[in-house]
């Protein structure tokens, strides 16, 4: 009983998406239709119930493919479904930064009519606040270069991160 719960939860782990392919790949994702597609059916699987950090950026993703769907309906679907996992990953797990960052992004990039801009000053108080207490090097990289390419930081907060 115990070596096939062991094998169960390892073949599990095989199955789950990698972050640092998804981080690599979400940063490319805001220029390329190809890349959010193939990010969309790497994160397919991911559900409310996995890593909270997979749900957000599977969140953040269908957001992104609604910018390449060409039916309005599915455009709304997409934007919906994505808001919907990210806020909940974000809900779930409020000190995490990266989600943080994650729903800056969006917020940043989404059009004033979808009105899903109500955290971008929450969000950007947060991430300045919380990157001094970032112990991995990789997810503390990351955010500092989110926050360099980022519309909400000016250039003299972005001196800060240097």
């Amino acid at each position: 009983m115990k070596t096939s719960t062991f094998i169960v939860i390892f073949l599990l782990g095989l199955f789950s998406p990698s972050l640092t392919k998804v981080r690599t790949d979400y940063k490319k994702s805001f220029n390329s239709k190809e890349v959010t597609l193939q990010l969309n059916k790497y994160l397919a699987e991911v559900k409310k119930t996995d890593k909270k950090l997979l749900v957000a950026y599977k969140g953040a993703v269908l957001i992104l493919m609604a910018n390449y769907s060409k039916v309005i309906k599915e455009k709304k679907t997409f934007f919906k479904e994505g808001a919907t996992l990210l806020n909940f990953a974000i809900i779930e797990e409020p000190a995490n930064v990266e989600m943080r960052c994650l729903r800056l992004s969006i917020q940043e990039n989404a059009p004033k009519l979808l009105k899903y801009r109500a955290n971008k000053i929450e969000d950007k108080q947060f991430i300045k606040e919380g990157y001094k207490n970032i112990k991995s090097t990789p997810i503390k990289t990351y955010v500092r270069g989110f926050i360099m390419q980022s519309k909400s930081f000016s250039d003299e907060e972005k001196e800060e991160f240097n």
